[in-house]
């Protein structure tokens, strides 16, 4: 009776621990996570949840209990490459790259031929600056040559080595098994910008467009594509929907004016290339004040005088950087006739000015200073 009754109770706890993991699992899988790690924390085994104890801390954005967990699971689990692989993961995520590049490159000697453990690994020695990171993604590719992110890998480096053709062979080879990947034909757009194959471009940055990517990159590119093909309608079309995202783009406007000007269209031609002057119309007076009082501080005083003069010329209104002016010549100049001159100027021009306090003492130390001089 008494054995009878401790298979029962056992029974009900095994059964009470599937429950609590199978409970957990759904709160897992509808997102409840911090719920789901209270629940296969209660598993009677957790030494089998505590991957999924881990990746529920990583779901709630806690990294580091999310790594102390692949720890244990992986110290329960020792021979478990899966755990490996994405505890590894994590370590890169969390920018522990020397740890992970240790961890993937032991499951290298140990699998090869699995092309992803390649590509993770390459990631890793991106990150720490290792150019052998590009050997890593060809062997990515040498393994799957489906593989969609180690052919952008590839294709991306060998257009910033300008090995156009090259690249072109691996962007077709990963567009045969995924047609509309738009990170390749990005990448075949703008290869074929670079080789000033403009009449190509435009097909493959249209293709983009065509798939729903927009951006003002895309625009501006193909806006010049058009144009070095004289094709200046579309040109101007793709121009001026760059305007869309920069509103106030200066430069934009006056490249649409002289596009309106290759047509003959003067009247669009005059409206938006006035329009860009006056956008550039900016008064920098304040702009070259400030630089001028970082000089002043540095006592670079020749320079500071030639950027308060520059400040004036750009707003001759400007009465705190024409003081300024005459503060900064009254520290380089050495002649005292000079520096009177100056502030009697100064006076007999601003007789209501905010410094007049000041330049009025100033004037009488310097004629003080001139008469002991003269004594």
């Amino acid at each position: 009776m008494k054995l009878k009754l401790v298979l029962v109770c056992l029974g009900f706890v095994i059964n009470l621990g599937a429950q609590n993991s199978d409970k957990a699992d759904q709160l897992y899988a509808t997102g409840n996570y911090a719920k789901a790690i209270k629940a296969y924390k209660t598993s009677k085994d957790v030494e089998t949840v505590l991957a999924k104890i881990a990746k529920s801390y990583i779901a709630i954005g806690n990294y580091e209990e999310g790594l102390s967990y692949y720890i244990k699971a992986i110290e329960a689990n020792s021979d478990d490459a899966l755990l490996k692989y994405d505890y590894a993961k994590l370590l890169s995520r969390t920018k522990s790259y020397e740890a992970a590049n240790s961890i993937f490159s032991n499951l290298i000697k140990n699998d090869s031929l699995n092309p992803n453990y390649h590509y993770e690994l390459g990631l890793v020695l991106q990150k720490q600056k290792d150019t052998t990171a590009h050997d890593e993604f060809l062997k990515t590719f040498d393994l799957d040559a489906t593989h969609q992110k180690a052919i952008f890998k590839v294709a991306k480096q060998l257009i910033i080595k300008r090995k156009f053709e090259e690249a072109h062979r691996f962007l077709d080879k990963g567009l045969e098994s995924y047609a509309n990947n738009v990170e390749l034909i990005s990448l075949k757009a703008q290869a074929y910008y670079f080789q000033e194959y403009y009449t190509h471009a435009v097909v493959w940055f249209n293709k983009l467009i065509d798939l729903g990517e927009v951006s003002e990159f895309i625009h501006e590119k193909l806006s010049l594509s058009y144009a070095q093909n004289s094709d200046y309608q579309d040109a101007i079309k793709h121009r001026k929907l760059v305007l869309n995202y920069s509103p106030k783009d200066a430069n934009a406007m006056f490249v649409i004016g002289g596009y309106y000007q290759r047509i003959s269209d003067f009247e669009n031609a005059e409206k938006f290339i006035s329009a860009a002057l006056q956008l550039q119309d900016v008064s920098l007076s304040e702009e070259y004040q400030t630089l001028g009082t970082i000089l002043n501080r540095q006592k670079k005083y020749e320079a500071a005088i030639k950027a308060f003069q520059k400040s004036l010329k750009e707003d001759a209104s400007n009465i705190m950087a024409e003081f300024f002016l005459l503060r900064t010549k009254d520290e380089f100049y050495a002649d005292i006739d000079t520096k009177i001159t100056m502030y009697e100027k100064y006076l007999a021009k601003h007789k209501k000015s905010m410094f007049l306090t000041y330049a009025e003492r100033r004037l009488k130390e310097l004629k003080e200073e001139k008469f002991l001089q003269e004594d």
